[in-house]
């Protein structure tokens, strides 16, 4: 019986197209505010957030900022950038050992990863890293793989300490920004790819994120071939709405979504998050996680995320 197992096994499961379990996961993620961000307090929110929502996943927020660096801002500055040792990941480290020690017994744990490109956004500045990646690619390439290796530090000693895997962000596609060109498939998925391709030999299960938090997509073809046991994306790409199963098909892997996170899960109210969960699922196969295309709010209410959740996990008792 699925109840039988940890949330663990009916995760992975999904993973598995020969014998899906008839259990349906689900997870919501959010920020919290400040004050738990790091140390023992940040350890205990995610666990009461995990606790309260019943989420089948526990996703670790990664809070620290990436240092602004406002030396850089002519294309010969890139050779500036340094590569941060590991002692400058030590608090986000700190919390990510003792959620490991606390929840993988049960759940898979999986840590927030940007891209490296997002990470050049906060080290210049989103305008500077935009024009300087149309205009001087390959200087600002140099800086970017200081970025990438620094970043891969971090990701080794995340695999040193136990975690499962990550959630793995990509941005700079969107319409608004590169989309599917020339720039982005040389400037910027080779840096993702760099840091996916990593955790993808070496973890157990890791969600390729699609971020449309900035923007959204006309196209997502290019992220077809990346990495990843599972995606999650909006369903709306340009002027074309997918269904859960669609984007699984597309992209040859289990879908992760479904709800848009700006509407019902977080305006509406619970009895609403629970109509428009259980369309979603009548219409899903099993290899589904219901969750949110991106971090809900931090102003939601925990009770529509927790009613989300329940409801998958009804729905998968009744079929």
């Amino acid at each position: 019986m699925s109840n039988q197992k940890s949330k663990r096994d009916l995760v992975l499961g999904l993973l598995d197209s020969d014998n899906p379990d008839s259990y349906i996961p689900a997870g919501f993620f959010t920020h919290f505010d400040p004050e738990y961000h790091t140390g023992q307090a940040a350890v205990d929110k995610h666990l009461e957030f995990v606790e309260y929502t019943g989420m089948d996943i526990v996703k670790i927020q990664y809070e620290a900022q990436f240092p602004a660096h406002p030396e850089i801002q002519h294309p010969e500055d890139w050779s500036k950038m340094p590569v941060h040792g590991i002692d400058y990941y030590a608090e986000a480290l700190k919390v990510i050992e003792g959620l490991v020690n606390a929840a993988s017994k049960d759940a898979l744990v999986i840590v927030t990863l940007y891209s490296p490109f997002m990470l050049a956004g906060r080290a210049v500045g989103n305008e500077r890293i935009l024009e300087h990646l149309k205009t001087v690619p390959e200087q600002t390439a140099v800086g970017m793989q200081a970025i990438t290796d620094s970043w891969l530090l971090f990701i080794r000693e995340c695999i040193r300490l136990g975690v499962d895997g990550f959630y793995a962000a990509t941005q700079g596609g969107e319409t608004n920004r590169l989309g599917n060109s020339e720039t982005f498939r040389k400037y910027v998925k080779p840096f993702d790819l760099q840091v996916m391709n990593e955790i993808n030999e070496k973890c157990t299960f890791n969600i390729l994120h699609v971020c449309d938090f900035t923007g959204s997509y006309d196209d997502i073809s290019q992220f077809l071939d990346y990495p990843g046991h599972v995606v999650n994306c909006s369903l709306n790409v340009g002027s074309k709405q997918f269904t859960p199963d669609e984007l699984s098909e597309m992209f040859n892997r289990p879908f992760m979504g479904g709800l848009d996170r700006l509407a019902v899960i977080s305006s509406g109210n619970p009895e609403q998050v629970r109509e428009e969960s259980l369309k979603l699922l009548n219409g899903a196969s099993n290899r589904f996680i219901l969750a949110a295309s991106c971090t809900i709010p931090g102003e939601v209410s925990w009770d529509n995320m927790r009613t989300a959740i329940q409801t998958a996990h009804e729905f998968a008792d009744q079929r």
